[in-house]
């Protein structure tokens, strides 16, 4: 080893830097900053109420139409990413049906509108039978062809989805437990779970989330400051005098959950993370104003323009976080 490489590898120690993972083969600085295009397959449960003339579930109960969620959500995303990310939905099925739980049960017109009625007497067993989504709509063999990079679900309140779930070899927590398989499968994908009785502000959480998972993936062998991850989602709370961005349920000042109201100023860094990955110090005190006063789809579309998007790499991780959002096979 020679002077160099000796003194390189103790300061790799000092900062709390391990043995890194591979890059994906065929990553270079080049494929970090082009376009994403994410091909989806949209699968919408909308059971029709033959009590109510044949009316479909959303529109007899008032709730969103899912192709107006799917425009805002995707212009969202194209817009907080600087036009990289564009989702395409290749391909639209509607489901005249109630899906099944995993333990077998399903809700049918008359169980699920008491229900609804009542606000009480859910099923207690309530995620969906994911092995039977995935083998009833053959979705190994969509995205195995290229024909689709992943999957999102539109249903009703308790249809039972995750907000997002990924499915494949080597397949890691991604807000929801694993669905590893193989078989006939060689790469990954997710499963988006959206809820029609919402607006987009839920969508752009649930992609947050996804986000998390995947970014802590991949920052998971730095320490410490090395940690740009952990660095970013700081907030007043765990960090006073040290916030940055927070998360999707922290604004920088948020003293709990969903606080992203609070009009308390406090000093965060996020600004410095729009010139990423060249930081300059700035720091500054900021409270809701800066996020649309507590509205949730102004405070996630705030998070998300902060989401480095720059061309190499820090490390092992590249400086385009998008491409761990969004490509699940990116980095792992």
């Amino acid at each position: 080893m020679s002077f160099w490489d000796d003194l390189l590898a103790k300061i790799r120690k000092a900062l709390g830097i391990g043995e890194q993972p591979q890059r994906t083969p065929g990553w270079d600085e080049r494929v970090d900053i082009v376009t994403l295009r994410p091909r989806v397959l949209l699968i919408t449960f909308d059971p029709s109420l033959q009590s109510l003339g044949g009316q479909q579930l959303s529109q007899a109960l008032g709730w969103h139409q899912v192709d107006r969620l799917v425009s805002d959500f995707v212009g969202d995303i194209r817009d907080c990413s600087g036009d990289l990310v564009q989702f395409e939905v290749v391909e639209k099925i509607e489901v005249d049906s109630w899906p099944a739980k995993a333990d077998g049960f399903r809700y049918d017109e008359q169980s699920y509108l008491a229900c609804w009625q009542s606000k009480a007497g859910w099923h207690s067993q309530d995620t969906l039978d994911y092995a039977a989504l995935i083998d009833d709509f053959g979705l190994l063999h969509r995205v195995e062809s290229g024909d689709v990079d992943e999957v999102w679900l539109f249903g009703f309140p308790y249809a039972g989805f995750y907000e997002s779930i990924m499915v494949g070899p080597g397949a890691i927590w991604c807000n929801a437990p694993p669905i590893v398989r193989s078989d006939g499968l060689s790469r990954r994908f997710v499963i988006m779970g959206f809820n029609y009785e919402r607006d987009t502000g839920p969508m752009l959480e649930s992609l947050g989330h996804r986000a998390e998972s995947l970014l802590k993936h991949a920052w998971r062998d730095y320490v410490g400051e090395a940690n740009l991850w952990e660095r970013f989602i700081r907030h007043e709370k765990v960090a006073p005098g040290r916030a940055h961005c927070g998360w999707m349920h922290y604004a920088p000042n948020s003293r709990s959950d969903y606080d992203w109201g609070n009009p308390a100023p406090v000093l965060s860094s996020c600004d410095d993370w729009l010139t990423f990955p060249a930081f300059g110090g700035v720091v500054r005190q900021v409270d809701c104003r800066d996020w649309g006063d507590g509205d949730m789809r102004a405070h996630h579309m705030w998070w998300f323009r902060h989401l480095p998007r720059a061309a190499g790499f820090t490390g092992d991780v590249a400086n385009n976080w998008w491409l761990y959002a969004v490509d699940p096979n990116a980095g792992h």
